[in-house]
């Protein structure tokens, strides 16, 4: 196998290269102004290492798989096309109004408290850009008015005439008919062939978005179409960069679903958060490899801190109708909580209650940390780390960026110390503690909203400041164990290289398997299996446009199931595609149960208030060749061995204790797996930095993963 992986960040970018049994990790400071710049230099940092040339390694590598916040940024920034919108008439009001409460989406709980106070976003359609159609669909697809194709012609060119660069078309219940959106679609292309200059992209909304909902559905529409130019340009641009160093296959995108697709089969809208995505991805192998049961994956970086949950079983937590930015869409996204605190996350005085605030605003790559010494004047999360003593000034990403512990120390002084009347240690630590706390209180409330409890899990700690943050982290939480992954500082690129071509398609419903006041179980089989093999078929055309043979797809069948009325729904993973009696609706049934009881409580499941199906989910995947993680549970107690000497030491100021350590500092290369060492303890590398806080001991595993577990 011989892959390429990149996860591009607000920091870093981050490479993973696979080249016959060898796998190689690099990092380069991410180039905002031209992506391709950066991604070239990661890999010729990996590539280095093999004693070969850029172009050498492209022209054999299997594949490139490339994850991005290209259209995150792009969404947060306001840089887009001109929308024009169609939409059935009478129904123009349907975006402007958002529902009348769209000005809280997106908000913290504070200020969705404090709604009279909130500012709406500025749209991303401007009202007079949205203009009525003569059609109409009932509920159930039946025609109730015919599309007025004149009618259509005059808005399309009344949108044109305005400015419009690219055409959504959001029509009242084309999900359960898309034959109207079809035709404008047609209609668009004899008015503006793609072959002439001026030719304008139309989005339809029934392709982006399955489920029923017409404002998320148009929001979800809007918000793709407002990405498309930025993300075929820019990964275009990143194609024909990879074409001019002699790569001549398809480049595969990662999707926020948890597969990947070629850029020819990639909406904009899959793109948003699939570099942390692929992490989770890479957290739910290894789990299963290595049978490690439940795990909270856990990300930190330069910029955020990405919580994700993977639950023995395999079972995925899906967003339905996730807030990308401001905007409340409908298409399914892996599950994900990403909070302001990283690296780069910049620490000020709180006037309110007389501490140290820290992010969400950061200091990404340029300029940087203070310490990083390119201009910053602000201190961060990592200036505090420097000046605690956790970090190696001179061989810091192994050594290519030198620190200015001064520059730290006086960002530090300047912001916080007068306020806080304290010393730049004192107010260095507090940071420290403040960045932990705000970690630990996001996982906590996304585990026990879920109706899981930390004690529970094995917290999986990556990212390039993953491992140093981890102790403090689970401490709070009450955490025994924490692993520091394989390749943990890239670990998001590996799941990138890991990924599956997989392609999702789902569609929402009202299906009851057990109505409790008929004590009715369901019966209309054909209904559902024709509403599956539905579903599998889109998946598989997908995959075959791509060039993949019908013999290697796959089917995941997923259901969400939930009781009576309840807000709370449980996906459940179903082996059986298809029902053909009382017998298989059951084998539902008390699968549905049986997960439920172990997510919430054995007795908690409630059959008398009914059982019913709000989606089916239908995940068309092809297998391919994935990195093998070797067993990297903990070695047991009684064959565990010392350490050798410490390369150094080095003083270092913890939270909670008041006098410093003179702490051994060891090279994670020299430790050898079964190595327990007792913190505290640094072991560095040329990638990351392990911090282990007193009262945990550090055990190294095999293929360079590593365990934190509590003395």
């Amino acid at each position: 196998m011989r892959r390429v992986s990149v996860d591009i960040g607000g920091t870093f970018t981050d490479c993973f290269v696979v080249w016959d049994g060898k796998y190689i990790e690099a990092k380069a400071l991410t180039t905002h102004h031209n992506l391709a710049l950066g991604f070239n230099e990661a890999l010729s940092k990996a590539y280095h290492v093999l004693g070969l040339e850029l172009e050498e390694i492209l022209a054999e590598v299997d594949s490139v798989r490339y994850a991005t916040t290209l259209g995150t940024n792009a969404l947060i920034e306001h840089k887009g096309p001109k929308i024009g919108m169609l939409v059935t008439a009478g129904f123009e009001a349907t975006v402007p109004l958002s529902r009348a409460r769209g000005y809280g989406e997106g908000l913290d709980g504070l200020g969705q408290s404090d709604m009279p106070n909130a500012s709406r976003p500025d749209p991303l359609v401007e009202a007079h850009m949205i203009r009525g159609v003569r059609e109409r669909f009932d509920f159930q697809g039946k025609l109730v008015m015919a599309l007025d194709e004149d009618d259509v012609r005059v808005q399309i060119r009344t949108l044109v005439d305005k400015g419009a660069q690219i055409i959504v078309v959001a029509l009242v219940n084309s999900v359960v008919n898309p034959t109207h959106e079809q035709r404008i679609e047609e209609i668009l292309l004899e008015e503006y062939p793609s072959h002439l200059l001026g030719a304008i992209p139309v989005i339809l909304s029934h392709q982006v978005a399955g489920r029923k909902g017409e404002y998320v559905r148009a929001t979800s529409a809007i918000v793709d179409g407002y990405l498309h130019s930025t993300m075929y340009h820019a990964l275009s641009a990143l194609e024909q960069n990879l074409r001019a160093h002699r790569y001549e296959k398809p480049m595969l995108v990662i999707h926020n679903s948890g597969g990947m697709a070629q850029l020819n089969s990639t909406d904009a809208l899959q793109t948003i958060h699939s570099g942390p995505v692929s992490g989770i991805a890479a957290s739910e192998h290894l789990a299963m490899q290595a049978a490690l049961g439940n795990v909270v994956a856990t990300d930190m970086g330069g910029t955020s801190y990405d919580i994700g949950i993977v639950v023995d079983g395999g079972i995925k937590h899906y967003d339905f109708n996730p807030v990308i930015d401001r905007w409340l869409v409908s298409v399914p996204m892996v599950h994900l909580v990403t909070l302001g605190a990283g690296g780069g996350s910049i620490a000020s005085y709180d006037r309110m209650y007389d501490t140290v605030k820290c992010g969400p605003q950061s200091a990404g790559s340029d300029p940087g940390p203070a310490c990083y010494d390119r201009g910053g004047m602000n201190p961060t999360v990592t200036d505090a780390d420097l000046v605690l003593g956790y970090l190696d000034a001179k061989n810091y990403a192994g050594g290519s960026i030198p620190l200015n512990a001064r520059r730290a120390a006086s960002a530090i002084e300047d912001a916080l110390c007068d306020d806080l009347d304290c010393s730049v240690i004192e107010a260095a630590q507090l940071i420290r503690e403040k960045v932990d706390d705000n970690m630990a209180n996001g996982l906590f409330t996304e585990l026990r909203a879920r109706g899981y409890d930390p004690k529970d899990f094995t917290m999986l700690a990556y990212g390039g400041n993953g491992p140093l943050h981890c102790c403090g982290i689970a401490r709070n939480l009450g955490i025994e164990k924490i692993l520091a992954p394989p390749f943990s500082s890239v670990f998001s690129a590996v799941g990138a290289g890991n990924m599956h071509q997989l392609h999702i398609h789902e569609q929402s419903l009202y299906m009851v398997l057990y109505d409790s006041n008929t004590r009715h179980i369901f019966d209309d089989y054909e209904r559902f299996n024709s509403i599956v093999a539905e579903l599998k078929e889109q998946g598989t055309q997908d995959l075959l446009r791509q060039g993949v043979a019908r013999e290697q797809i796959f089917h995941n069948l997923e259901l969400d199931l939930r009781y009576g009325n309840q807000l709370v729904q449980t996906t459940a993973v179903i082996p059986a595609h298809e029902v053909h009696g009382p017998a298989d609706v059951l084998a539902i049934i008390s699968q549905f149960s049986n997960d439920y009881g172990k997510r919430f409580g054995e007795g908690s499941q409630a059959p008398e208030a009914g059982i019913r199906i709000n989606t089916i989910r239908v995940a068309a995947f092809v297998r391919l060749e994935t990195v093998e993680f070797e067993d990297i549970k903990p070695i047991p107690a009684l064959e565990r061995q010392a350490p050798p000497a410490p390369a150094s030491t080095r003083k270092c100021y913890f939270v909670g204790h008041k006098e410093p350590f003179q702490v051994p500092v060891w090279d994670r290369a020299a430790i050898v797996p079964g190595v327990e060492i007792p913190g505290p303890a640094i072991i560095a590398s040329e990638v990351t930095t392990y911090l282990v806080d007193p009262g945990w001991n550090f055990v190294s595993a095999k293929q360079g993963a590593s365990w934190f577990l509590r003395a």
